[in-house]
């Protein structure tokens, strides 16, 4: 597909239950940097759980492998990986009968990234999101300013060494000096942009803890693991919370 004056390609699959005949959820999944669609197919488990849970799922490709999220992490900076993003969903929707009001992304590293940033820039258009092994940046680096509470569930590994589960500052592989929030800081603020008031849920067997008083009833959920590194996290703790919530 042609976004501006890039030609765009992307992977997209109907569970063996679809008909066309009632409409169906579309999550759409983003590799890692440096990775392809046909590998973030392969190893996210999203295509199984597709076929068991009954959705679309559509594996975008990134320009020069990444996803141009901010100051973090291609050198592709010109790129309008929101403008791709929009454009994927309205194609797929024309192609096969999508529900408009459950269409989610989740995705891994810089991918994840990605689905931090269509939260954050196209909450119109997305439901929720569900990133693996990455935070926000600081404000002043990235703003997020989403026009409506968009359900959020991460998964984090406390011994990530490309996206320490602390946050702070470092250097993204374009070369830019950028600042994580941390895996805490991105939960904080979530929280706080969805206007979720009281506590969150002390940690569950998973290792999730969960703010479920929110505006517009969204959740913010955050999937710890301690010890692991890059965590890609579970593809049905994530799906069990998308599932849950829609557009207005």
């Amino acid at each position: 597909m042609a976004v501006g004056d890039a030609t765009r390609s992307y992977v997209v699959r109907l569970p063996a239950s679809y008909t066309g005949a009632s409409s169906m959820p579309l999550v759409l999944d983003f590799h890692t940097l440096g990775g392809t669609s046909a590998a973030e197919a392969e190893a996210s488990g999203y295509r199984e759980l597709a076929e068991n849970e009954g959705f679309i799922v559509a594996w975008p490709q990134g320009i020069d492998g990444a996803w141009n999220i901010g100051p973090c992490c291609t050198t592709s900076r010109d790129v309008d990986d929101v403008g791709f993003a929009r454009a994927l969903v309205q194609q797929v929707q024309a192609e096969a009968c999508v529900d408009v009001k459950r269409v989610y992304a989740v995705g891994v590293a810089n991918g994840g990234g990605m689905a931090y940033h269509l939260a954050c820039n196209a909450a119109d258009v997305f439901a929720g999101v569900a990133p693996s092994a990455f935070d926000l940046l600081a404000e002043s680096e990235q703003p997020c300013q989403p026009v409506r509470p968009v359900a959020e569930i991460s998964f984090r590994g406390t011994a990530d060494v490309l996206v320490p589960y602390e946050g702070g500052a470092q250097q993204a592989p374009n070369g830019a000096n950028i600042t994580f929030l941390g895996a805490v800081g991105t939960f904080e603020r979530w929280a706080e942009l969805n206007q979720c008031t009281g506590t969150p849920s002390a940690a569950d067997s998973d290792g999730c803890s969960t703010y479920s008083s929110c505006a517009n009833g969204v959740e913010v959920t955050l999937c710890t693991a301690q010890g692991d590194g890059t965590a890609w996290g579970s593809p049905e703790i994530g799906w069990a919370t998308l599932k849950r919530h829609s557009l207005p």
